[in-house]
């Protein structure tokens, strides 16, 4: 078995027993990357971090096109299975869209039911011939989320900018009373230079 196909086997091993188990995905993956029986390998661990830092939406992406299943519905292997090619898929760029999803089959032919090679293959097929819409659709929105930072950062530096000219202001206005005191000093010197003292 080559490298990756072992890493990915690795993967959906810590996968299926993080949910098995109910515990944090991350921290399962750094308990056995500790333990190292049997290793965990640096793409097996990536594929890991990759599938929960996008879990959401690959979720999202397979329950909306999964047709007449629902996540929960869904053999525990072959819904970790399909998490991993859906990474694959749509963050992994140096994976051939071909090899994401022959990959997903074959675990699926390894590890899960009979009728699994084929619901998986259909589902990442689907997802495959949507890549081109989700991609762009995921440009746009990483552009309104670069335009709503650029206007928040206009509006917080135009609020700087006020507070500070309002700063100004006030320091101009205590300027001003400071003069008004000081001139009022010396009108009382110039009418009573030693006040207090008998003249």
């Amino acid at each position: 078995m080559a490298a990756r196909s072992k890493a990915r086997k690795r993967a959906l091993d810590v996968l299926f027993e993080a949910e098995l188990r109910g515990e944090p995905v991350l921290e399962l993956l750094d308990e056995r990357t500790a333990d190292a029986t049997p290793p965990i390998s640096p793409y097996a661990a990536e594929l890991v971090r990759g599938v929960q830092a996008h879990r959401d939406r690959i979720d999202e992406l397979l329950a909306a096109h999964a047709q007449e299943w629902t996540l929960d519905r869904m053999p525990a292997v072959d819904r970790n299975t399909l998490r991993i090619g859906a990474y694959e898929l749509f963050w992994a760029a140096d994976v051939p869209d071909a090899v994401a999803i022959s990959e997903a089959v074959l675990l699926a032919r390894e590890l899960s039911t009979e009728a699994s090679p084929a619901f998986v293959n259909g589902l990442l097929a689907r997802l495959l011939k949507l890549k081109p819409t989700l991609a762009a659709e995921a440009v746009a929105a990483e552009a309104v989320a670069a335009e709503a930072v650029a206007a928040a950062a206009v509006a917080g530096g135009t609020a700087a900018g006020g507070t500070a000219a309002g700063g100004t202001a006030a320091e101009g206005t205590a300027a001003e009373g400071t003069a008004a005191e000081g001139t009022a000093a010396a009108e009382t010197l110039a009418q009573d230079p030693m006040p207090g003292v008998p003249g």
